[in-house]
């Protein structure tokens, strides 16, 4: 008898209305690959080396925070 609790898991109701809205236009957020319970961030065509885009909106974190 084992009972797990249930996971959350992030849906796009959970993202601020900025963050989407700042969306480029070929990426999207879907179900993360490395963590399903979690959103990601998904490229709908390729995108160019060295490509920028933005601005960037929240905190930024060092690499080994993420």
């Amino acid at each position: 008898n084992t009972s797990e609790s249930p996971v959350a898991v992030e849906t796009l109701a959970d993202v601020p209305e900025h963050v989407l809205r700042g969306l480029p236009e070929d990426v999207r957020l879907f179900p993360s690959a490395v963590d399903k319970t979690r959103l990601g961030v998904w490229a709908t065509k390729s995108i160019l080396k060295g490509k920028k885009f933005g601005p960037f909106v929240g905190d930024k974190k060092k690499r080994s925070q993420v």
